[in-house]
């Protein structure tokens, strides 16, 4: 096996990809390696039509082996510890592998153990999360009779930021097609301050909230759940309100159990859970050590360059990046990775092109319907200027409905997985 490679690249998802198909694109020759210890490879974003019941889950998964790019070694073990000072990377059961550069697209952790109550909640058969086991979540929509449907997510940065927004939605849309919506709550609880951070879907999101009567509470953060009593509780984080017993909406039966601390029953609960970095992001030299993206990989936020290791490239989940976490982002991400390695390799400057933050969320509001939220840093919308002179992205309707089903997964699978978008 060989132990050094010019771009050695942690992880075999849309990021590592990606940035290895569009590297053997530019240059056949370069010797590029993948290290990624799992056997199959998901298209995650259908993870919300599968647990809305509209989605074949097997479709989601294919083998790795098929993905890996012609000409590029797959190692198939896990990254553990990074020696930079080295140029070295040391696997579990591979040794050590060296490289000349090394683009970090390490993913997302799922950290169940985060939120007390969360792991043994999952064991229920009232608590779910399209992050974990989508086919879960559309048996409990299946079963769900009426009561208060809570769905939420944590404070942490997740994986695609709308994914929770979208199952409510459909879940609510399902309710009224089977006539159980009468009877039923529909809670949409987040941390955040609003519904969308970006104005002009925003303004769509609360007339659809308003319209299908979803009880949306911003600055509600979930702290633990009571499986045994059915029970999440929440902080209101507003600043300068205090909750009293006054405040607490009793159509959703809230009660104060502590300074600003909120229980709610559910009847059904669809959470995102908290979510980190991978532990060898976290304890890694690439990571911030302090402040608020602690354990998040560093890097600029143009070049996508690691500050102090400058031939060391970071993508996707696992990087601090002020946008949102998706494969959109990632699309984004990669031709900047790939510009700007053949550029150092060739001893040049960077080209002019950087990355801006693009980022993309496809919300689906119904069985039928979507918009498509797209936007840079600073939640400035930046929507395909092609694509706006043909559709009101910022409106959901039937024919973006179609791109989400069955558009994006081929340009999923045939462009992007190619390295030829």
């Amino acid at each position: 096996m060989k132990t050094h490679y010019q771009v050695l690249i942690i992880g075999g998802g849309t990021g590592g990809i990606m940035t290895a198909a569009q590297l053997k694109r530019k240059d056949k020759n370069l010797s590029v390696a993948i290290i990624e210890p799992g056997q199959y490879h998901w298209y995650q974003p259908a993870w919300t039509l599968v647990g809305a019941g509209t989605f074949n889950f097997r479709k989601t998964r294919r083998d790795e082996s098929k993905m890996i790019p012609r000409g590029v070694d797959w190692i198939r073990d896990k990254a553990t510890v990074f020696t930079p000072g080295e140029n070295k990377v040391s696997t579990e059961k591979s040794g050590d592998i060296s490289y000349d550069y090394l683009v970090v697209s390490a993913g997302i952790k799922m950290d169940i153990d985060a939120m007390p109550g969360l792991r043994e909640a999952l064991q229920t058969d009232s608590v779910c999360s399209n992050y974990l086991d989508p086919e879960k979540t559309f048996r409990i929509l299946k079963n769900f009779k009426g009561g208060n449907a809570v769905f939420t997510q944590p404070a942490t940065p997740i994986r695609c930021g709308g994914a929770p927004m979208k199952i409510m939605y459909l879940a609510e849309s399902y309710f009224r097609k089977h006539n159980i919506r009468e009877k039923t709550n529909v809670l949409y609880a987040t941390p955040g301050t609003v519904i969308f951070g970006t104005k002009e879907f925003a303004e769509t999101l609360t007339r659809i909230v308003q319209k299908r009567n979803i009880n949306f509470k911003p600055f509600y953060k979930p702290v633990s759940i009571d499986p045994v009593k059915k029970e999440v509780t929440f902080q209101y984080t507003k600043p300068g309100i205090v909750r009293d017993e006054k405040s607490l909406d009793t159509v959703i039966d809230e009660k104060l159990v502590g300074d600003n601390l909120l229980t709610v029953h559910y009847d059904m609960l669809h959470l995102a859970p908290p979510q980190s970095a991978p532990d060898f992001i976290k304890s890694s030299p690439f990571a911030y050590a302090e402040g608020p993206n602690k354990g998040w990989m560093e890097v600029d936020t143009h070049s996508l360059q690691h500050p102090v290791y400058k031939n060391v490239f970071g993508i996707g989940d696992s990087v601090a990046l002020p946008t949102a976490k998706t494969g959109a982002a990632i699309r984004k991400q990669a031709p900047v990775v790939v510009d700007n390695i053949i550029h150092l390799m060739k001893q040049l400057p960077f080209s002019e092109k950087q990355y801006e933050g693009y980022s993309s969320c496809p919300i689906v509001t119904d069985y039928g319907k979507m918009l498509l939220a797209e936007f840079k840093y600073g939640n400035v919308r930046d929507s395909d200027p092609f694509l706006k002179r043909f559709v009101d992205t910022t409106k959901d309707q039937w024919s973006m409905w179609i791109l989400k089903k069955y558009g994006l997964p081929w340009l999923y699978w045939n462009m992007m997985m190619k390295g030829r978008m």
